[in-house]
């Protein structure tokens, strides 16, 4: 099993012919991702050759959608097109849209979540400024690194991009189920709560990992669904235990005021809900190794 992308999953690229999509759409064609095709309204009917493996370009993703069957669309669209691009995708109606273009203004992000909610959250968006999703073995649709862990009973969701590559790496020996990087962003599509109920849901997933980090409310909000629904064990780490007071961090969400937002009070959330947190992510690791140890 797997959560949101698995084996079947036919993958479009939306911003494939450029520098960026061209690189990633090679990688995920390697980690055994299904790419049916790519979507450019200014090369459709064209094709391009990859290792081999010619893809189609279409006009809209709609027309991609029909001709291929494509479920899913990555995007690689720079800032100033994504939200665009993001509507285009709403409208064809397709299953899961995972925005990885990172500098999108904050009221397209939230325009484009409100557009999703408003036609019924028909697409689920994972991200934006995310590395997107993996389900090792099977499928990749995103940026993370196709070779640092292996399938396994781990779920993971994580606002983080490179804390998400390292957790993968600390417990590759065990390996995951999926791997989801929501992004760190003010307004994102898919949340922890969302990850969180559907590796509740998955059969093949035994323990779940969860990062977040300073600023906002989410992990607290997730602390709160974890006590009243998730019945698995959970690990928790939060980045940010260094940030000084009112100083905004790294990603664009990560802003702290007060007490509100500390990975302190993130983690003493957590921990009432029965949540082992660590205080690096090696020690997060080394915690989920135990429960899984039993």
């Amino acid at each position: 099993m797997a959560i949101f992308l698995n084996k079947d999953s036919k993958v479009i690229v939306q911003g494939m012919t450029g520098a960026t999509g061209m690189k990633h759409t090679k990688l995920m064609l390697a980690d055994g991702t299904n790419i049916v095709g790519g979507v450019n309204p200014r090369k459709a009917g064209t094709s391009v050759d990859i290792d081999g493996t010619e893809i189609p370009v279409f006009g809209t993703v709609a027309e991609a959608m029909e001709k291929t069957g494509a479920n899913v669309s990555v995007l690689f669209v720079p800032p100033a097109f994504a939200k665009a691009a993001v509507v285009e995708a709403i409208d064809a109606e397709i299953p899961l849209a995972v925005v990885i273009t990172e500098g999108i203004a904050v009221h397209d992000s939230a325009a484009f979540w409100a557009y999703a909610k408003a036609k019924g959250n028909k697409t689920r968006i994972i991200g934006p400024n995310c590395p997107g999703l993996i389900t090792p073995g099977q499928s990749n649709a995103g940026i993370i690194p196709g070779d640092i862990t292996k399938p396994g009973r781990i779920g993971l969701v994580s606002k983080s991009g490179t804390l998400t590559y390292q957790m993968m790496y600390e417990l590759r020996d065990i390996g995951f189920s999926s791997a989801v990087g929501i992004g760190g962003d003010p307004v994102i599509g898919t949340t922890h709560i969302d990850a969180l109920a559907a590796f509740e849901a998955d059969p093949d997933t035994d323990l779940i990992v969860m990062i977040g980090e300073i600023g906002g409310d989410a992990e607290e909000r997730a602390a709160d669904f974890i006590k009243a629904n998730v019945t698995k064990p959970v690990v928790g780490y939060v980045a940010g235990f260094t940030a000084p007071e009112g100083k905004t961090m790294g990603h664009a969400g990560a802003i702290v005021s007060g007490s509100s937002g500390t990975a302190a009070a993130k983690k003493e959330a957590l921990e009432a809900a029965g949540v082992k947190v660590g205080k690096t992510p090696t020690e997060t690791a080394k915690l989920a190794r135990e429960l899984l140890a039993g």
